[in-house]
This record gives structure tokens, C-alpha cells and sequence, in this order.
């Protein structure tokens, strides 16, 4: 079957994922490969002290990347899309949407970027032994609890970004496993929200006289491969004004974007990982058996299918660097050069392969924002040196990309060496990858491991929504239908970690742990 008759039978499965800084959406065909995407730039603003973005902006930005995925397809394919086989919804992990009975935003979206609820994620960690990141949903709701907020009162459904999307698309309060256990602790046994842990977050605000229990409150939980809803007139309405796309169609379970990096690099099986990079970067490692302990450093969520993950997540990726490397374009600008952005992209990041091992002995730090891993409550990106520092181009750009893979190096190390977490393999995709055989490259002697590029990591998480939008009702195992079905062919590139760039990461690192005092002193002086 050629594209064009697939995409008019409906023999597709349509992936739409909100990342941070782009709405993305990926339409695959019957052998799984991309036949159109489209996209959508947005930006999350800082209104009164809070990270947020608009519901006016969720609905326009995925509009204005369906409109463009529709003329994508009209442009290579000839056709008009009007219907997909399935679709599925995912998005920023985390966070706080919190409506009211008729289904009013009580307050505006508090993002994952946050780092406002670091009493109430102390709390329950404590109460539950069990980490709460202050990102997740109940760390914000509580946090609104100890804040005496008006709003809680009037709570009717709490939800992530993924999920409020797929409710207005399909009618349906459900949510992905794995894009769940980013709001409150799951129960790897029963795959749902932890029984005993919710009676003790409902006791806990018991004095409040709340008219609601926190399980109400939640989306129902389902695994990759159970049908979620359809799509409704309002909903297809809502995708495509123009009113061509048509409703009934079958919609995944919505997922958060570590669960669809996960499916997009075939990392869902046990002793197996993954890296993600872009605004924020993290690393996902399936485990084989619980945490021999509490790491405030680690997050226990899950994969799609409901297996128990580690997840090593920091706040700061790539927006430090990508700003570095834009300041270097206005300098060729100024000087007359034209250069586009992806080949400036290539010539900074490609330099930094002739620097030093260790970078020269200088230290960035990426902080944007505040960093959990590392203690930090707010953010100053810097770059210093000393006096004897090799302040070349290359160990510059080496330095920028180390600070870059920093604070997930100081996660990794409690799983590989204080929980001894084995690893069979990592693939890794964002932006941050497509260079190649640059950051691939340093990511493996950061974690001394084999790193894996594919050929799809470009197209990263709305791609492995469409997978799994397509997994819907197959009734197999997603390990072994990913294996079988998606990665059996794929064209992946393995590299070995370099015994030089080990230790030269080993000793950037050195730096880095002990020049976070300099980041402190930037955060406390510069306000």
C-alpha cells in the first residue's frame, strides 16, 4: 500500500506531544515510519512567580501543528487527511491543572519547571517513604493545602497537560500509567495509585473538611494498549477547525513525555535506559526490583506498560546551550557571514571533539532554573575559569556540552554506584543528539556505557505516541511488540564509551560538585 492510500483508508496512527518549547506532531503509516509531521513553537511564561502556560495557547498551538501536519500531508502525499486510524495524546510530565464541577481552571497551570512546593514535597516524602519531586501533581496540591488556597476546596479533577487534552478530545478523565505516576506513587502490583499511600494523604488534610477524597479527584489509570475513548465532534472540532478531520476515532491512552522517549528509543524493557534531552534533561532506567533506598535524587515512576522506572530528571537541558551557540550566529552575522542554524549547530558542537579531555579545566553551569538533583532552589548559568584554563573554542564548546549532561551525571551515580542498577543498554534522542557522534559521544563517557542514536530519535516523543496510539488493542506484550514490530530493522548506532573521555568527564565532574558553591553564592547574590 503506497502513502497516499494509507492515509486515506485511515491506516495511520497520529502522535501529538507538548514539549516545552514545541508542539509536535508525527503521522506514521503501516510500516511505522513518519509519512508527515508538523509543528508548533510555544513557550511557557513566568506570571507572578509561577511557570505557566494559557489553555488559550495549548488549543492554538495544537491547532496551528495539526493544520500544519494536514498541509504537510496534502504536500508530499496529495491528499486530504480527514480521518487517522488511531491518535493519542502526550505532553510535559507533572505539574498542576486543578477544574472545578463545570470545568473551570481554578488556578493558572503550574508547570513541571516549578520549584515552589518544596515543603509539601518534604512532607510526603517523609510520610509516604517515598520521594515526591516537587514537580509531581500532589506535591502542588498539597503545597496549595499548607498555602490555605481558596481553590482546593472546589477541586473536581486534577490532571496533567496530557490528560486535560485528552478529556477535552474524548470526554474521558483516564490517563497513561506512566504519565500517572508523575502525579502521585503507583502501585507496580496493581498498576493503579498506591491504596495505602492515598488513605494517608487523605488523613493527612482530614482537619480541612475537604468534600472530596484524593482518589476522586484523579484520572482513572490505564495501561499501554487499552482503549482510552474516541474522538468526539467537539474533540476533532477542537484539533481541526476546519472541520475535515472526523470524529470516532480510537485514542490511546494519554502519556507523559518520558514514557513516549522511552517507547521512541525501545527502552521499556527491564535493564534497559534512556536519555532525554531538551529543555530539561533526565534519564529513564527500567529496574528489575525496588530501590534498596530512599533517593530524594530518584524518581520511582513507571513505563507505559506499568513497569517500575527510575527516573534521574533535571530541570536545566539544552536552552543555556542553544543560547551560546545563537550568540556565536549574531557574531558571524556581524561580521557579515550567513550561516543557517543547524550548520552553526554542527560546527560548534563538532569543534568540541578536539578539546581537551576534561574541557580544559573550566566549569559551566546550565541552571536556568532551580535544580532538585543538586540542591538548588533557583538558577544562574554560568561559565568560569581560571587563570591556567584552555580557553580555546573547542574546550569551550566541550565545557558547554559537559554542563549540559552535569546534574544527570550526579542522578546516575546514585542508581549505578549507590544502588549498583545494572544496564544491558541506553539509547538516547532529543535535540541535543543530532549532531552526530558529539553528545552521543560524551553521554557515553559520562555514564561509561554504550549510548545508542536510531535514526527516529529526531523525531523523539510524538513518534512513540504514535506508536503507541497504533499499540492500541494489539493484546501483546509492549517489550516485545516494540521489539518485534517497530525496532526489528532499525537503523541504531552504538558508541562505546572512550577510556579518555571517562576520565576526562570524571574530572569535569570533580569541578563541577565542587564549584556548586559558586553557583550558590550567584543564586544568593543575584536576585
Amino acid at each position: 500500500m503506497d502513502a497516499s492510500t494509507a492515509i486515506s483508508r485511515g491506516e495511520t496512527a497520529l502522535g501529538i506531544e507538548f514539549g516545552s518549547t514545541r508542539i509536535k506532531a508525527v503521522l506514521i503509516g503501516p510500516d511505522n515510519s513518519p509519512l508527515a509531521t508538523g509543528g508548533h513553537e510555544w513557550k511557557s511564561s513566568f506570571v507572578d512567580g509561577v511557570w505557566t502556560y494559557s489553555l488559550d495557547d495549548v488549543w492554538a498551538g495544537v491547532q496551528a501543528a495539526y493544520a500544519d501536519l494536514a498541509a504537510n500531508v496534502q504536500e508530499r502525499h496529495g491528499v486530504t487527511l480527514q480521518t487517522v486510524g488511531a491518535l493519542g495524546v502526550s505532553a510535559m510530565m507533572h505539574g498542576y491543572l486543578a477544574f472545578n464541577a463545570d470545568g473551570e481552571l481554578l488556578v493558572p497551570f503550574r508547570t513541571w519547571q516549578n520549584t515552589i512546593t518544596g515543603e509539601a514535597a518534604g512532607v510526603l516524602t517523609q510520610l509516604f517513604q517515598h520521594n515526591i519531586p516537587q514537580r509531581w501533581s500532589v506535591a502542588h496540591l498539597y503545597q496549595a493545602v499548607l498555602g490555605g488556597e481558596e481553590h482546593v476546596t472546589d477541586i473536581d479533577y486534577l490532571v496533567t497537560l496530557a490528560g486535560y487534552v485528552h478529556w477535552r478530545l474524548t470526554g474521558e478523565r483516564a490517563l497513561g500509567v506512566g504519565d500517572a505516576s508523575g502525579m502521585f506513587p503507583i502501585d507496580p502490583a496493581t498498576g493503579t495509585y498506591d491504596e495505602g499511600m492515598l488513605g494517608q494523604f487523605d488523613e493527612l488534610v482530614a482537619d480541612k473538611g475537604y468534600p472530596w477524597r484524593l482518589a476522586d479527584l484523579l484520572p482513572r489509570v490505564l495501561p499501554a494498549g487499552a482503549a482510552a475513548g474516541t474522538l468526539t465532534d467537539e474533540g476533532a472540532r477542537l484539533l481541526d477547525p476546519t472541520g475535515q478531520l472526523q470524529p470516532g476515532v480510537a485514542v490511546a491512552p494519554p502519556e507523559g513525555d518520558a514514557g513516549t522517549g522511552m517507547v521512541a528509543t525501545n527502552s521499556v524493557a527491564r535493564r534497559t535506559a534512556n536519555v532525554s534531552a531538551g529543555t530539561s534533561i533526565f534519564a529513564m532506567v527500567v529496574l528489575e526490583g525496588q530501590l534498596k533506598a530512599l533517593h530524594e535524587e530518584i524518581d520511582l515512576v513507571t513505563t507505559p506498560a506499568g513497569d517500575l522506572v527510575a527516573m534521574a530528571h533535571c530541570n536545566n537541558g539544552t536552552i543555556d546551550l542553544s543560547a551560546w551557540v545563537s550568540l556565536f550566529g549574531e557574531v558571524a552575522t556581524a561580521v557579515g557571514a550567513t550561516i543557517g542554524m543547524n550548520e552553526l549547530f554542527e560546527a560548534l558542537y563538532t569543534a568540541a571533539l578536539d578539546g581537551d579531555p576534561d574541557g580544559g579545566g573550566m566549569l559551566a553551569y546550565n541552571y536556568l532554573a532551580g535544580e532538585h538533583v543538586t540542591g538548588l532552589e533557583a538558577g544562574r548559568p554560568l561559565f568560569v575559569r581560571t587563570p591556567s584554563s584552555s580557553f580555546t573554542l573547542a574546550n569551550f564548546m566541550r565545557t558547554q556540552l559537559f554542563a549540559s549532561l552535569g546534574a544527570l551525571r550526579v542522578g546516575m551515580d546514585v542508581l549505578l554506584k549507590d544502588e549498583g542498577v545494572q544496564l544491558d543498554s541506553m539509547f538516547a534522542h532529543g535535540g541535543l543528539f543530532k549532531t552526530k557522534g558529539v553528545a552521543q559521544r560524551f553521554l557515553a563517557g559520562a555514564m561509561n556505557t554504550p549510548v545508542s542514536v536510531g535514526e527516529v530519535a529526531g523525531e523523539g516523543g510524538a513518534w512513540g505516541m504514535a506508536l503507541l496510539a497504533k499499540f492500541v488493542g494489539q493484546g501483546q506484550d509492549l517489550a516485545g511488540w516494540l521489539g518485534a514490530e517497530v525496532f526489528a530493522r532499525a537503523d541504531v548506532s552504538t558508541v562505546e564509551p572512550d577510556p579518555d573521555d571517562v576520565t576526562g568527564f570524571d574530572q569535569f565532574m570533580e569541578r563541577y560538585r565542587a564549584g556548586l558553591a559558586i553557583e550558590r553564592a550567584a543564586v544568593d547574590a543575584l536576585r
